[in-house]
């Protein structure tokens, strides 16, 4: 097992509107709970990103914002770089939008990364409110096995390609896409009930929170695969007032 960490935060200058850097944050003090010692490598737009981390975060932001993020990404190569080499990276909403194949944003489709077979458009209302899901346990995440928890803001409607699968089904809450947007496509029931998405090691959300500060379980996948290790290998953590706070939101 890794006795050192380093997680990357990538462009929390233009993706850091909700908060969403809290996730390293969690990542960071977690490992350090078991004794590893973590750091957290900053990189901000303009910056190489280096394709050796151990893990990666990206999170939200505005339409200006999602352009900047993905012309820097797309130009730069080392996030791509860095998940081919089976790096494990959590994107969270706008993230999602800019590692998919392209997203809707200043009145105009834009290129994305392309880590994520999805494409974006945009909802006819906005999805905001709390959102609980049931894992799909596909890929990277086999290992999850407790329900999923956040807060969704985004008027993003995303679609999976084949290439995708999503990180959870909905039980409360919008997810990728409404209603009445999927029951117009071929594969409707698969999207419909869609929340985030899964593709090699990288997996991406619409929910807010942070995300990994609501679901530890997800947070010490994230920790396990950048080690290398069986989630079970990981020590335990006993937190109290997390698990309290989570029954909160999960009611």
């Amino acid at each position: 097992m890794a006795e050192q960490l380093t997680i990357g935060l990538i462009l929390p200058d233009v993706l850091g509107t909700y908060g969403d850097d809290g996730n390293a944050l969690v990542l960071r003090q977690r490992a350090r709970m078991r004794g590893i010692d973590a750091d957290i490598l900053t990189v901000k737009l303009g910056e190489p990103v280096p394709s050796g981390l151990d893990v990666y975060t990206l999170g939200g932001g505005e339409d200006t914002a999602q352009m900047l993020a993905a012309e820097h990404l797309i130009a730069d190569g080392g996030l791509s770089r860095a998940a081919e080499a089976g790096r494990p990276v959590l994107a969270i909403c706008a993230g999602l939008q800019v590692l998919g194949e392209s997203f809707r944003a200043g009145n105009r489709v834009v290129d994305g990364v392309g880590l994520l077979d999805a494409s974006t458009s945009g909802l006819q209302q906005r999805a905001i409110g709390e959102v609980v899901s049931a894992p799909t346990s596909v890929g990277i995440t086999a290992e999850l096995t407790e329900p999923l928890t956040g807060f969704e803001n985004h008027l993003g409607a995303t679609v999976l390609g084949p290439g995708a699968e999503p990180l959870g089904r909905v039980s409360r809450g919008i997810g990728n896409c409404d209603v009445a947007a999927a029951a117009d496509l071929s594969d409707g029931p698969r999207q419909r009930s869609a929340e985030g998405a899964v593709q090699g090691n990288v997996i991406a959300t619409y929910m807010h929170g942070p995300v990994l500060a609501r679901n530890p379980q997800l947070a010490d996948l994230l920790l396990a695969k950048a080690m290398d290790v069986a989630l079970d290998e990981l020590e335990p953590l006993e937190i109290a007032v997390v698990d309290r706070l989570r029954l909160e939101r999960l009611r």
